[in-house]
């Protein structure tokens, strides 16, 4: 009989601790929800014992099915034994704890019917499996024993299982409903209770009941039981003691709710281990749960998780160390079950991670779910209006008058008094109240008519200082606020009550300037240093510290009295939009927009001053003037974007490899000009150059390809001549150009020379223009034979220039220039229409035409006007596309042979053939045989000249024979101007030539000669 006499005991205790939950609780809160905490206390105890005598005991010891769960002992009835009685009595009251745990970590915002669903997954799905896992063996039942148990798992009274398991679910409700209304607010604190004196009852209830929690565990009262009860007693002791000695230490006062919650922490930690640790064990484990406590509630603040009573810190986190502590200072001899200190910290271990993995997963996918479909968390209007009357319509003599005080506050209704309750403390109140508002309406009555007189007079102030768009502060002779605009208001971002009656001078002025605005203010700003009455002062103050902004500041006095007395009315403008404006204004004019350097504008401005100085100073200038090359191919076949990041990249590595005394310009296009004006000597000038070619040979990441950026350079500098800026830059722009003649990416300094030669290059361009316009260029034809001269395959149109004055000048003397401008174009469109004219008009007088090959430049090439000229000059003329030939060099593919590739498959697409000319003298790459769509390969003259008296020439030529049969390209040999010549050709298997020795060069009338029709061959 004692067996059960114990366990009933223990069981009273146990539900003694409810009452100590409940107290604990409602004394921590606001006292607008103490009646709601109460409410879910006793609630979810009512529901948790329902759930436990239905099959809550049956999951948790009925004869378990693989050690997962119980499936017997449902509706728990009087076919059990008194024992077994009493045994179930117990554990419902363990069940009952920790279901209620939950309800101090989600205090005061969390909706009832809310808080019973979770009670309700807590009892039903989530503690009677765990208990299983842990604890199914203690009870007499079929199968074997919960599996964590079988593994050598202890949790004596449950410092996981119950206390943990608790801690789990309420983590999750924490994350899922979020915290109360301004907890992690900044400013904003939140009061630890309304009756603390209270919550410390409720612990000591707590801890009254908790000698049956760990004692009753025994489940008989045995010889243990007084050390059991011990080394709770301590634990407790010490986990308090030490949260509250943390407390003091790190924040110089002792919180009560630490004292509280180091308590519980320690009887939390000591649970699982009480049966089988020595009195000093228990000190250090109720030691370390003060220490897990407090750190842990500083944790949770850290992370923004609102436990109301820091239940997870005490209830989880000591609950975990507790679970632990079995295997780190239990004694071997009394856990006797085989397992060794390793074996049993990682069964501890185990539990405590599978457990929580089960309780935190199951219980936040219920509580998501729940709240899915109905709301657990209180709405804000509900949570400021206090739960005791948003969720059960309770209320107090207390509320009544708040609620009548907050009526007359809002209406400003002050005609009735507030109900008075006699006899009571709050009806006290609320008398005393009445005959302040008494008291306070017959002053008001007095003083209106003063106060109108004194509002008619501030209105007119007031209108004043509120239309002003300038900030006005009127300030007395010690510097504090008197008045302070709605604009000084915008201006300063604060408002007149913040700044009233504090110093202008400490919160607007800067700390470098107030020494001297004090002795300005001093003198009635009457001295020189600082501000001046009466006159406007640029200045800068400050918003706040390092938030300074440009200021206009007009200083008068307010009133003539004496200095005493004096005020000073402040007139300030923010010229921030101002100077942004100037600042703004000077960057669009001086700066270029896209790459952030100086523009051409800024440039002369700076170059004509350097030069002034350097004159007076007898020193040098030095301007180095860079042009990208190739930028166009790169702005042209990738686009305007990349051309752009392209000139920001340029940009960056120009400034990289310059100095503070360096100006960096954009001039224009893909045009830079770098200025230096320190210790200028040529030496300098040429290792500079030097730096920026090798800046800029570094490879550049473009639409996800690479690219090198070749710069030609010119430099010139001043020396000991005299030049004007324009002069300086002409001659830099100069040598520019004559590195780019000297095979680009390079650098070259002006010479005389060069001028010359420029000038002469220049003059040639502007008599092409003039050619072209006046007619003085001309075609001649030279035929293509087959193997004899009166078989015309074809002609090729070449053209001739008859100058007026300077007579007949070689296509090599100005094509290379024209190639150089887009006048090469247009001499390419001029010979592309002059020779389909003609065979229009050999066609309209009855020849038999044949087809033309005309040489078209690079440049031209991969324009994109090329193909639409020719079709329309093609339709124009109704001449068919097989009639016209394209001959290119070798040099135009290396530009780019993508786009060559796609402007040939055009021209195909027109019937039109293309040939190679001068194959063999340039790279001769089989690659672009391949890929390319050609028809004809042209024999180089070079080759041609001397192959029937070396051998070398005659081996080149057979071997461009065979490699234009293999790719079944016709081969035509140009430059035969010999018979051995011709014959040796015709050896090697050639059958197409062109030369003097079949035909020069003739003009039109001449070919028309030859181009009677049976002489043709088609």
């Amino acid at each position: 009989m004692a067996e059960y006499y114990w366990l009933l005991v223990a069981s009273a205790l146990v539900f003694m601790m409810q009452a100590g939950f409940l107290c604990l609780e409602s004394g921590r809160i606001r006292s607008k929800n103490s009646i709601n905490v109460a409410a879910k206390n006793i609630s979810d105890f009512i529901i948790s014992t329902t759930l436990f005598w239905l099959f809550g005991f049956g999951i948790m010891f009925g004869d378990s099915v693989a050690g997962l769960f119980g499936a017997s002992d449902f509706f728990f009835d009087d076919r059990h034994t008194p024992w077994e009685i009493s045994f179930f009595l117990f554990q419902m009251m363990f069940c009952g704890t920790a279901a209620t745990l939950t309800s101090g970590a989600v205090a005061e915002r969390m909706t009832f019917i809310g808080y019973l669903a979770i009670t309700v997954v807590l009892s039903a799905f989530i503690y009677p499996i765990v208990g299983h896992w842990a604890w199914s063996g203690v009870y007499p039942s079929e199968g074997p024993e919960g599996w964590l148990e079988a593994l050598g798992f202890i949790d004596f009274a449950g410092s996981t299982v119950v206390h943990s398991v608790g801690g789990w679910v309420a983590l999750a409700a924490i994350i899922i409903i979020g915290p109360r209304l301004g907890r992690f607010e900044e400013g904003i604190r939140l009061p630890p209770g309304n009756n603390l004196p209270l919550s410390a009852l409720g612990t000591l209830l707590i801890w009254f009941g908790w000698i049956g929690f760990n004692g009753g565990s025994t489940l008989a009262l045995t010889d243990a039981v007084p050390m059991i009860i011990l080394n709770t007693f301590i634990s407790a002791a010490w986990g308090a003691l030490i949260a509250a000695g943390i407390n003091y230490f790190r924040d110089g006062y002792i919180e009560v709710g630490f004292v509280l919650n180091g308590t519980i922490a320690g009887l939390v930690g000591i649970t699982a281990s009480c049966h089988v640790v020595s009195p000093g064990a228990s000190v250090i484990i109720g030691a370390v749960s003060g220490v897990v406590v407090y750190f842990g509630s500083l944790l949770m603040e850290r992370w923004s998780l609102d436990d109301a009573l820091d239940v997870v810190p005490a209830h989880l986190f000591a609950g975990i160390w507790g679970t632990l502590s079995v295997a780190l200072f239990g004694q071997t001899d009394k856990i006797d079950n085989g397992l060794g200190f390793l074996g049993q910290l990682g069964v501890q271990a185990l539990g405590i991670v599978v457990i929580g993995f089960y309780c935190f997963v199951v219980g936040y996918s219920c509580m998501w779910l729940l709240n899915r479909f109905m709301p657990l968390r209180a709405s804000k209007e509900q949570e400021e209006q206090g739960l005791n009357v948003a969720e059960h319509r309770a209320t107090t003599e207390l509320f009544d008058l708040l609620t009548s005080m907050q009526y007359q506050q809002n209406n400003a209704d002050f005609s009735k008094p507030v109900p008075e309750e006699p006899f009571t403390e709050v009806g006290q109140i609320a008398r005393k109240y009445n005959q302040v508002i008494d008291r306070v309406s017959t002053e008001i009555a007095q003083r209106d008519d003063a106060l109108m007189r004194f509002q008619e007079s501030e209105m007119r102030k007031s209108a004043i200082l509120n239309s002003s768009m300038d900030c006005i502060v009127t300030i007395n002779r010690f510097g504090s606020v008197i008045e302070f605009n709605p604009a000084a208001e915008r201006t300063f971002g604060c408002l007149k009550k913040q700044v009233e009656g504090k110093s202008f001078i400490g919160l607007f002025i800067r700390e470098e300037d107030r020494k001297k605005i004090f002795e300005s203010l001093n003198s009635g700003f009457s001295t020189s240093n600082g501000l001046i009455l009466n006159r406007r002062n640029p200045f800068r103050l400050q918003r706040s510290p390092n938030n300074d902004f440009p200021a206009e500041i007009a200083i008068t006095k307010a009133n003539a009295d004496s200095s005493q007395e004096s005020e000073y009315t402040l007139h300030i403008r923010d010229m921030t939009r101002h100077v942004k404006l100037q600042e703004r204004l000077k960057f669009l004019a001086y700066s270029d927009p896209l790459t952030s350097l100086y523009n051409r504008t800024y440039l002369m401005d700076s170059l004509i001053s350097a030069l002034l100085f350097a004159t007076k100073q007898k020193t040098s200038v030095g301007l180095l003037f860079l042009d990208l090359d190739n930028f166009k191919i790169i702005n042209d076949t990738l686009g305007h974007k990349a051309g752009d990041e392209l000139l920001c990249e340029v940009a960056r590595r120009l400034i990289a490899v310059s100095d503070q005394f360096d100006v960096i310009a954009r001039w224009g296009g893909d045009e830079f000009v770098f200025m230096m004006t320190k210790d200028v000597t040529e030496s300098r000038l040429a290792k500079r150059a030097q730096q920026i070619l090798e800046a800029m040979r570094a490879p550049v990441c473009l639409n996800e390809q690479y690219f090198t950026i070749p710069t030609s350079i010119g430099i010139a500098y001043t020396g000991e001549q005299s030049l004007d800026a324009d002069k300086l830059i002409q001659q830099a722009d100069i040598a520019m150009y004559w590195a780019k003649e000297k095979g680009r990416d390079n650098a070259q300094f002006f010479t005389p020379e060069m001028s010359n030669i420029v000038t002469k290059k220049f003059g040639f361009e502007k008599e092409i223009n003039d050619a072209l316009a006046s007619e003085q260029f001309s075609l001649v034809f030279q035929p293509k034979v087959f193997m004899e001269k009166e078989n015309i395959l074809g002609l090729e149109a070449l053209i001739r220039w008859n100058h007026p004055t300077k007579g007949l000048i070689p296509p090599a003397d100005f094509i290379p220039m024209a190639e150089e401008s887009n006048l090469i174009s247009r001499i390419d469109e001029w010979v592309i229409d002059q020779a389909l004219l003609q065979q229009k008009a050999w066609r309209d007088q009855g020849l038999r035409i044949v087809p033309i090959a005309v040489n078209l430049s690079g440049r031209h090439l991969v324009s994109d006007s090329l193909v639409s000229y020719i079709s329309q000059k093609l339709n124009a003329y109704g001449i068919e596309g097989c009639l016209l030939e394209i001959e290119i060099t070798e040099g135009v593919l290396l530009q780019d042979i993508q786009r060559c590739i796609e402007v040939m498959a055009e021209l195909k697409e027109l019937d039109i053939r293309i040939s190679v000319d001068d194959f063999g003298t340039g790279y001769s790459s089989l690659s672009y045989l391949k890929r390319l769509p050609l028809d004809i390969l042209k024999i180089d003259h070079s080759f041609v000249e001397e192959c029937d008296r070396h051998i070398e020439d005659a081996k080149i030529c057979e071997t461009i024979v065979h490699l234009a049969r293999n790719l079944e390209l016709v081969i035509v040999a140009e430059g035969v101007e010999t018979a051995p010549q011709a014959d040796t050709l015709k050896s090697l298997g050639c059958e197409i030539f062109q030369g003097y020795y079949f035909h020069k060069p003739m003009v039109s009338a001449d070919i028309a000669k030859l181009l009677i029709e049976d002489l043709v061959i088609g």
